[in-house]
């Protein structure tokens, strides 16, 4: 009946996936573009590659317009999106990058010299022959990443490139992004939501929320921002059920060790442990600067002024 009413009556709602966002990345950088799920970070990535088109605004990859000149931007630019493989399903991964080798017209040379320093850091012999839906995920994130580099763009995007991957392949991807921008200076824009990626790859990031830039600077600068903010992780010595402290945010708690946020802007850090020692019996202390993932669930708890 919902289906039926919606013939004769729909309501439409007009969101902005992208509101008036402005960056610019220079060539060589390797920039983590963050934000929670919703934030307009695919649909930015979809207007770069030129797979949708702004309705308002200018965008420019390269001095390519990507909507327009789609061709021309493909040829320089490589994607790869976590949740989706752009290899053929029923080939094995050999022909699957031969195909691209025509594709993209790919110099013979060109293209086993490429082979040959990507299988070395991404162990891609292992399964080279194997047809692409016979491969675990991690051997098919590094088929995807390597296929996308094949053709040495200028550009790549990344969209969550170690997503459910192990630690063993997380390493050897990073260590692969991290070379090829170093060694050919290619620029890497990564979409991800781990934060070990961003810390180990990037020294700029922007962070956007609600379709709108919060922050754009470098990783640096927003962790000096939230210089007063600190972490007290504390071991109880025994269980209570009542664990609060005066202007201290509990962050989480695992059994006997709870993690607190508190800033010393509004509390002296000796005056908070004097207090929780005069009401707990506790067996250890430590005081942290937050991680990262902190920092940024931070500032989408109270935006900065930055």
């Amino acid at each position: 009946m919902g289906a039926f009413a919606n013939l004769f009556s729909r309501r439409h709602q007009l969101v902005r996936a992208v509101n008036q966002i402005s960056f610019t990345i220079d060539r060589g950088e390797i920039v983590g573009y963050l934000g929670p799920n919703g934030a307009g970070k695919s649909t930015t990535i979809k207007m770069l590659t030129g797979i949708l088109v702004p309705t308002s605004g200018e965008v420019h990859v390269n001095g390519f317009i990507p909507h327009r000149q789609r061709t021309d931007n493909a040829k320089q630019i490589g994607v790869v999106f976590g949740q989706r493989t752009h290899l053929w399903f029923d080939l094995p991964v050999e022909e699957s990058f031969d195909l691209l080798r025509h594709i993209y017209h790919i110099p013979v040379s060109r293209y086993h010299e490429n082979l040959d320093l990507f299988n070395q850091i991404l162990g891609l012999d292992e399964f080279f022959r194997t047809p692409v839906r016979q491969l675990s995920l991690g051997q098919r994130m590094r088929a995807d990443i390597a296929a996308a580099l094949l053709h040495d763009p200028e550009i790549v995007f990344l969209d969550e490139p170690t997503i459910g991957l192990d630690i063993v392949v997380k390493n050897r991807i990073r260590q692969f992004i991290t070379q090829i921008n170093q060694e050919r200076g290619v620029t890497i824009i990564l979409t991800t939501h781990d934060l070990d990626d961003v810390e180990k790859l990037c020294r700029r990031v922007i962070l956007i929320d609600q379709a709108k830039i919060i922050f754009d600077g470098q990783l640096n600068a927003l962790r000096n921002s939230l210089s007063t903010e600190r972490l007290l992780v504390v071991d109880f010595a025994e269980d209570y059920d009542d664990i609060c402290l005066p202007k201290a945010q509990i962050v989480r708690r695992e059994k006997q060790r709870v993690h607190y946020r508190f800033s010393t802007d509004q509390v002296a850090t000796a005056e908070l442990i004097r207090n929780m020692l005069s009401q707990f019996n506790v067996a250890d202390v430590s005081i942290q600067k937050p991680e990262i993932e902190e920092i940024v669930r931070m500032i989408y708890e109270k935006p900065l002024d930055l």
